[in-house]
């Protein structure tokens, strides 16, 4: 058998020999965003319901940087939701000195409802 070189350089692309086959060189991108809560549960869910895209994403190694930025995304929209609906329902500053029980409670209202909303306009679509 002929001696072949432990490199190669192809087509744009490396390769290394690896007994007689030679195995490309991929090297994911360097991603240090953390994928967070709405980008785990986008990942479920791309799992579960349309395979091509996940797949396309996962082999594209695109992956990890659209979870982090729709995790961004939709961190951004729960708190721009959340603060219109506090100006909506008067949910002031003034209400959570004069009556703390009644501020926590119209939060978590709020808090639970623009989660529900971020749920159904980024994660599961």
């Amino acid at each position: 058998m002929e001696h072949l070189p432990k490199k190669i350089h192809q087509n744009g692309n490396s390769y290394t020999l690896v007994g007689e086959y030679y195995i490309p060189d991929l090297k994911l991108p360097e991603e240090s965003r953390p994928i967070g809560r709405w980008g785990r549960m986008h990942k479920v869910f791309l799992q579960e319901n349309p395979p091509g895209q996940y797949s396309a994403q996962l082999l594209s190694g695109k992956l990890r940087t659209y979870l982090a930025d729709l995790n961004e995304q939709a961190d951004n929209r729960l708190e721009c939701i959340i603060s219109q609906m506090q100006a909506a329902e008067s949910v002031t500053e003034e209400l959570k000195t004069r009556d703390q029980f009644a501020w926590v409670g119209a939060m978590n209202s709020i808090r639970s409802r623009a989660e529900e909303i971020v749920l159904a306009e980024l994660v599961y679509c």
